[in-house]
């Protein structure tokens, strides 16, 4: 029997992963722009708990664009070697300062000079470019803490709709669908 809480089922598929060696940081997220034109790409998950599941980028990213124009955000983790897919869709929130400071001073510190260095989803005009940035940044903040952008932060996604599927033997697989109904969840199991 599953859960009656998604979270819960989340953080247990999480632990079978990661039991695994399974790598359960990187996740597909698919934003659309306000025309409702999609884009998905890869980002790494930085939390998961009651409140959501939390990302961080650029501000002027691609992806923060998107999500600025239209909060409506879908991420799918496909962990093959379990044979374990979970899907989540929700609206989106931006991070507050502290929660994206805590995490940017938790990051290794060329990531943090990177974050500064880049003018992520802009075009480039040759790697030197972005190299050279790169060491203005790393001379500025010499011998020095790296602060966080203000260009640069946190988004949390907050489900609505929470989809598991376990393969099966003769694809006869397991789906449960969670849909948030206020403050609880409803559970529906789907045909493979």
């Amino acid at each position: 029997m599953a859960s009656e809480n998604p979270i819960t089922e989340f953080l247990s598929a999480v632990e079978r992963a990661g039991a695994r060696g399974v790598d359960t940081a990187p996740v597909a997220l698919a934003t659309a722009d306000a025309s409702g034109r999609p884009s998905v790409r890869m980002v790494l998950l930085r939390g998961a708990d009651e409140h959501g599941f939390v990302f961080h980028t650029n501000y002027t990213s691609r992806k923060a664009r998107d999500l600025t124009e239209n909060p409506h955000a879908a991420i799918c983790v496909h962990w093959p070697a379990i044979e374990e897919q979970i899907r989540i869709e929700g609206t989106v929130e931006h991070l507050d300062d502290r929660a994206s400071d805590d995490y940017f001073a938790s990051r290794p510190r060329g990531s943090q000079i990177g974050a500064w260095a880049s003018r992520q989803s802009d075009t480039l005009d040759s790697r030197e470019t972005l190299e050279e940035a790169y060491r203005a940044v790393e001379q500025r903040f010499h011998g020095g803490p790296v602060p966080r952008p203000p260009f640069w932060g946190g988004f949390r996604l907050i489900p609505e709709r929470i989809e598991f599927w376990f393969g099966r033997a003769d694809r006869l697989h397991d789906r449960l669908l969670y849909l948030r109904e206020g403050d609880t969840w409803r559970v529906e199991r789907l045909y493979p």
